[in-house]
């Protein structure tokens, strides 16, 4: 599990500085690949309102395409949710006030699958953990799909938030073995085949298919290893890795403009995505002229939406010409606005993907340019919706 830099964080999720330790969170039992993969892309899901909302809602459909699990197998996912909410999570750190606080929770309280959605919920405990950008941070989606072994994607997460530090500092075997998800193996007591069947296979995987670097170091008690670090650094080759989800977006700098008036990571990167980078440049170059606004982000909120800059409006975001107001194109267009906004922007990725897979040639080109409004594919877009809610486009018909 990875960190989030502190002063990469803004309104509500800055914190004031304490003394406290590097939390994590251990998760007990042994995940497969599928439950780890699993658990981060439900974690996304409910980020942003893990502490206003109690209750999470994905479609099945988006969860297997973020997963990777391109299969109508409702029992395979059904047994994945199952193990979630069998598997324990512990906790064990220091609070704001330096006393130290111990807890364990389910990493799921409760999920069920009904009419192709998933719902599920954490215990209020776990997702104030979890809500701490000390504690969890967001893993790159792109980066886990690529993983084939549960154990190298559990020490991708759990040496990727230490990257900037340049090692994880050093961990017992027992602790690690934890990690791990070994632990009730006496197989894996003896370092000789921990490193063998564990340590070596993980480092190598992690260090083909992540953008991170990972080495191993021990040290010993006698003859016996008794810790384990590993250093880590950045692997160049692999950057690109980060540009579909966002990374490369967050290099810009206006990207870096729109978080510091206050804009939430995903709704800068939901408003990239939407937008050429010339119109939202145009908007918080308006906003930021104004001096004295009390809630820029609602204000840039609004400029995004009514062009208060006067430029034109941007491709990625064209509206449907005024001839066909009141058209029934038009009307179907409102309706796919109301419901691609009623997605969270996990299944808003995962719903385009989805789409342009169907796609190639000019049609894929034109979804790309002009999105969920593109005229060449509108039939089609028609269609996709009305598979992930049925009777959406009625009132029309």
């Amino acid at each position: 599990m990875d960190d989030i830099e502190k002063e990469t964080l803004t309104g509500s999720l800055r914190r004031g500085a304490v003394k406290k330790n590097v939390a994590a969170i251990h998760v007990s039992g042994k995940l497969t690949l599928l439950q780890r993969k699993l658990s981060n892309v439900l974690l996304l899901n409910a980020y942003d309102t893990l502490m206003s909302q109690q209750v999470h809602q994905i479609d099945a459909r988006t969860l297997c395409m973020m997963i990777g699990y391109n299969s109508n197998d409702m029992d395979t996912l059904k047994q994945s949710l199952r193990g979630l909410a069998e598997t324990v999570a512990e906790w064990d750190m220091l609070d704001e006030e330096g006393r130290q606080e111990w807890g364990v929770s389910s990493l799921l309280s409760y999920a069920k699958l009904k009419g192709g959605v998933c719902e599920y919920a954490y215990s209020p405990a776990l997702a104030q953990k979890l809500d701490d950008p000390k504690v969890f941070a967001l893993i790159n989606l792109n980066i886990q799909r690529r993983f084939t072994s549960g154990h190298a994607l559990a020490l991708y997460e759990n040496c990727y938030r230490f990257v900037r530090t340049g090692s994880t500092g050093w961990w017992s075997l027992d602790l690690f073995r934890r990690l791990m998800g070994v632990s009730e193996s006496s197989y894996y007591e003896v370092y000789k085949h921990l490193n063998a069947k564990i340590i070596k296979p993980a480092v190598a995987e992690v260090n083909k298919t992540s953008n991170i670097v990972v080495t191993p170091e021990t040290k010993k008690i006698g003859r016996s290893v008794s810790e384990i670090r590993f250093k880590i650094a950045e692997n160049p080759q692999l950057s690109i890795l980060d540009l579909d989800d966002g990374a490369g977006l967050r290099n810009s700098d206006i990207y870096k403009r729109m978080r510091a008036l206050g804009v939430s990571d995903r709704l800068a990167l939901q408003w990239m995505n939407e937008h050429d980078e010339a119109y939202v440049r145009k908007q918080v170059d308006y906003v930021a002229g104004q001096g004295g606004v009390k809630n820029p982000v609602s204000y840039l909120t609004a400029a995004l939406k009514q062009d208060f800059s006067g430029s034109t409006v941007s491709p990625r975001n064209r509206q449907q010409p005024l001839s066909e107001k009141g058209s029934e194109r038009a009307k179907r267009l409102e309706i796919l606005q109301r419901l691609v906004s009623a997605r969270s922007p996990t299944q808003r990725d995962a719903d385009k993907r989805l789409f342009m897979s169907t796609l190639d040639g000019a049609a894929r080109l034109d979804f790309e340019n002009y999105g969920w409004v593109s005229s060449l594919n509108h039939a089609q877009i028609v269609m996709f919706w009305q598979d992930i809610v049925p009777g959406a486009f009625d009132e029309v018909e």
